[in-house]
């Protein structure tokens, strides 16, 4: 099952020749999860790829370089005769404003569209075998951050002690997988945890949106195959992001190593830091070495934990 993530936008609040405003397609399999939705990142969907075939939109705050894009987008579904609903996911109190900027040239989308609030520490989408949970971050307003949980996978089939026991190839070995018990010819019966290994964690990625670092961030990021993380800033910064609610990149990489991440993104680069990526890659790695500055339209597949066993 493939996990993949495309980052559309990497930039801070102002955009910049080779950075966009924010936004984050995630693809699992077929279906697609947009967070956050800055200007112009229709235009990049384009560029890079991605398809317009989204079904939820999770936004991290109502600040406009995470949110303007969404009327110009949800008007191109409109063009392209889009029927499918659209779900709309946006923090605590803010459900009207969004419902306005959906509509605000004055027409309505010809398809449905939702708009839900997710409340911190609650399941904002349950799906076939994954989950999307809002929890708590720490802007200058109201906004959350979302993390995206796979459930546990079946432990693996251990097929040679399955013919050790006599349980002939074929529909046996899938009920036992399945965690069906199996009667033999000989009336003895095989137990699904005498053949099938302990459950196989999935994945997890979790998206930040702007955030001062918070022990919110490092509980829903704990042991986080992909943590999204903004880094605004470079360290000689951290005044000026503490006090505009945002984080610099070693701040960032202090999280994701007490977490027990697998990797780190960087994302929201200020533009006070164009063409600085590099310096605050290098600064984040002196703390946690799986940190990385992605460009615009990077893609980035999330493989399994035991992928590689």
């Amino acid at each position: 099952m493939s996990l993949a993530v495309t980052f559309l936008g990497t930039g801070g609040a102002v955009p910049t020749t080779r950075r966009n405003t924010s936004a984050v397609l995630v693809r699992r399999e077929g279906e697609r999860l947009l967070f956050d939705c800055g200007e112009g990142t229709q235009r990049q969907m384009m560029r890079f790829g991605t398809g317009f075939g989204i079904s939820h939109v999770f936004l991290s705050h109502l600040h406009g370089d995470h949110v303007l894009g969404l009327p110009g987008l949800c008007q191109t579904f409109d063009f392209n005769d889009r029927e499918e609903p659209l779900a709309i996911h946006t923090p605590p109190g803010t459900k009207r404003a969004v419902e306005n900027l959906v509509g605000v040239t004055g027409a309505r989308p010809g398809y449905p569209v939702r708009v839900t609030e997710a409340t911190p520490g609650s399941v904002v989408l349950r799906a076939d075998e994954y989950e999307v949970r809002a929890f708590e971050t720490d802007h200058r307003t109201r906004s959350v951050g979302y993390a995206l949980v796979e459930d546990d996978r079946r432990g693996r089939f251990d097929r040679g002690r399955a013919e050790e026991l006599g349980v002939p190839e074929g529909p046996k070995f899938s009920q036992l997988h399945a965690g069906e018990c199996v009667e033999l010819d000989d009336g003895s019966v095989v137990e699904p945890d005498q053949v099938v290994g302990p459950p196989r964690p999935g994945r997890t990625v979790v998206y930040t949106g702007d955030t001062r670092p918070t022990g919110t961030t490092v509980e829903a990021a704990t042991n986080a195959d992909l943590l999204i993380h903004e880094a605004s800033f470079a360290e000689e910064k951290t005044e000026r992001a503490g006090k505009t609610g945002h984080s610099t990149a070693k701040q960032a990489a202090a999280l994701a190593e007490r977490a027990g991440a697998k990797r780190l993104a960087l994302v929201h680069l200020s533009s006070r830091h164009a063409g600085e990526a590099d310096r605050l890659e290098t600064e984040a790695r002196t703390v946690f070495e799986e940190s990385f500055f992605p460009d615009d339209g990077d893609r980035v597949e999330v493989p399994y934990p035991d992928e590689h066993e």
